[in-house]
């Protein structure tokens, strides 16, 4: 069970400008506030190459401890790269305890990942393909092969042919329409 944390510190949530949380995840560190951003690992396709990137878990979002009474915390709203602190009035809205400490605990184990679009997908779902040459096209899921290939429906010259792709091919899935 997660206890309390020490002190007055409470983790409190800092909202910031687009794409601008590793800057406020900085200016906050260098200010001497101890700050958290979530990261999550994501599978990232670009010119017709894969990796693997970590991007924020809550994009616009992260977290920083501080003791309201001791602290000067007003100073985060005019911080670099933050748009404002999450408050009720006047006053930071702390987060429950143990979230944070969590979060970090899943992370550090390597249990913020994006869940596989492979794992997902249910016979007759429809798929988009992003990849050359099936670039925007709507199949039907028929069933995975393995982790890396998969056998969809593509609807060609009216008729539907059987056709096996990379599973990294399908950029969203729609559920199968009730019959």
């Amino acid at each position: 069970m997660l206890t309390e944390e020490p002190g007055g510190e409470r983790w409190y949530v800092v909202h910031t400008q687009p794409n601008g949380e590793a800057r406020a995840l900085d200016h906050l560190r260098r200010q001497g506030f101890e700050a958290y951003l979530p990261l999550i690992r994501k599978r990232r396709r670009h010119a017709r190459k894969e990796e693997i990137v970590e991007r924020p878990l809550f994009p616009r979002y992260l977290f920083v401890r501080i003791d309201i009474d001791r602290q000067a915390w007003r100073s985060i709203l005019s911080t670099m790269g933050v748009s404002t602190l999450i408050r009720f009035g006047e006053h930071p809205a702390p987060l429950p305890q143990g979230v944070v400490r969590a979060l970090r605990v899943r992370q550090e184990a390597g249990l913020l990942a994006e869940p596989a679009l492979v794992d997902q997908l249910r016979p007759g779902d429809c798929v988009t393909l992003h990849d050359d040459p099936y670039g925007d096209m709507i199949a039907q899921f028929v069933r995975l092969i393995d982790r890396e290939r998969i056998i969809v429906l593509l609807d060609m010259m009216g008729r539907a042919v059987p056709t096996t792709i990379s599973a990294s091919s399908v950029s969203s899935v729609a559920p199968a329409a009730p019959r």
